[in-house]
């Protein structure tokens, strides 16, 4: 079947690759839609490992169970792309998230579980939740960057009345800034390079204002303003913005992942006793509530879907996203079409 791998840096190739073959404990999904995730721009980036399928963001049917028993050929499906052991502290105590097997062979992320680049993929049964009838693909294929930002939020803790900044406006940040305003935030601001993208939080409606993050006298007047920070950027200015925006005795959340290591000037850190917290992915039950809210209308995502396009259009689409003038939030990727 056809699928799309990194070839090198920045470069990708239309290969061929086998079906997926039927296996006990693992589900066959026809993969209907796929997102790219910009923790997968940074494998393209690099043009590492080469031969990846990536697409860990991915809704489908079920073409076989894989012995799951409440599970049927044709089923809606989409599905945590993890891969946690099931026996270490972290996942006896539901943190499946940061089990130190979780990315081993996580699909779209690891070369022996090729992801939704492909027209089919195949993945852990217990992974694999149901969608209901009144979703979407293109709904299902956006509850795992829904859910990045839902942990996220939480892990914030945001009081009623807050002041949170969003470092970062693609679909992490302002899924981010979407769950900051529903927990309560009196004002939600998103700081961007990019202007097209900055002016589309704020008309999309998830952000009150977005500030320029190249305009030092703006992020000057920032300075110390916020009550808890969401830093989905991963690189080190905006590491740095994250700690002088923040408030004395505020928290700190860092969403964004950098392949290479950030230079952090600490002092304002240590200062201003800042909270500082990782966070990584989701636990199943935030996935779960995700696909919950998502079906009820509680929250609206494909109103940050900018466009679906086709295996041989997705080179074009990784270089629109990483051009940093592009207003694109979230493109999709139907292996079908």
């Amino acid at each position: 079947m056809k699928s799309v791998a990194i070839k090198g840096k920045k470069e990708f190739e239309i290969k061929e690759i086998n079906e997926p073959e039927k296996e006990e404990g693992k589900v066959l999904i026809k993969v209907k839609k796929t997102g790219i995730c910009g923790s997968d721009i940074h494998y393209w980036e690099l043009g590492q490992p080469v031969g990846l399928v990536m697409g860990h963001e991915y809704a489908g049917e079920v073409l076989d169970n894989g012995g799951r028993e409440d599970l049927k050929v044709g089923d809606r499906v989409t599905a945590l792309p993890i891969s946690p052991c099931g026996e270490c502290e972290a996942c006896l105590t539901g943190n499946i998230h940061y089990c130190h097997d979780t990315w081993l062979h996580a699909s779209g992320l690891s070369l022996d579980n090729p992801g939704g680049l492909a027209p089919q993929l195949k993945v852990r049964s217990d992974m694999v939740l149901k969608l209901p009838d009144n979703m979407s693909y293109e709904e299902g294929a956006l509850v795992e960057p829904t859910a990045v930002g839902y942990h996220a939020i939480n892990l914030a803790n945001i009081d009623v009345g807050d002041n949170v900044l969003v470092i970062g406006g693609g679909i992490i940040g302002l899924v981010s800034a979407m769950f900051a305003k529903r927990s309560g935030a009196s004002k939600v601001v998103v700081s961007e390079t990019n202007e097209r993208r900055g002016e589309k939080a704020v008309s999309l409606g998830v952000a009150d204002e977005w500030i320029d993050a190249k305009d030092e006298k703006v992020m000057a007047d920032y300075n110390s303003k916020f009550d808890k920070v969401i830093e989905c950027c991963g690189n080190t200015p905006a590491v740095n913005s994250a700690m002088s925006l923040v408030k004395a005795g505020g928290t700190v959340i860092l969403v964004g992942v950098s392949m290479t290591p950030i230079n952090l000037a600490t002092i304002e850190t240590v200062m201003k006793e800042i909270t500082v917290i990782g966070a990584i992915a989701y636990t199943k039950a935030e996935f779960a509530k995700c696909i919950s809210m998502i079906a009820n209308k509680e929250v609206e995502v494909l109103k940050f879907v900018s466009k679906t396009v086709s295996l041989e259009e997705v080179g074009k689409s990784y270089e629109e996203l990483y051009s940093g003038e592009s207003d694109s939030i979230k493109i999709l990727v139907d292996p079908n079409k």
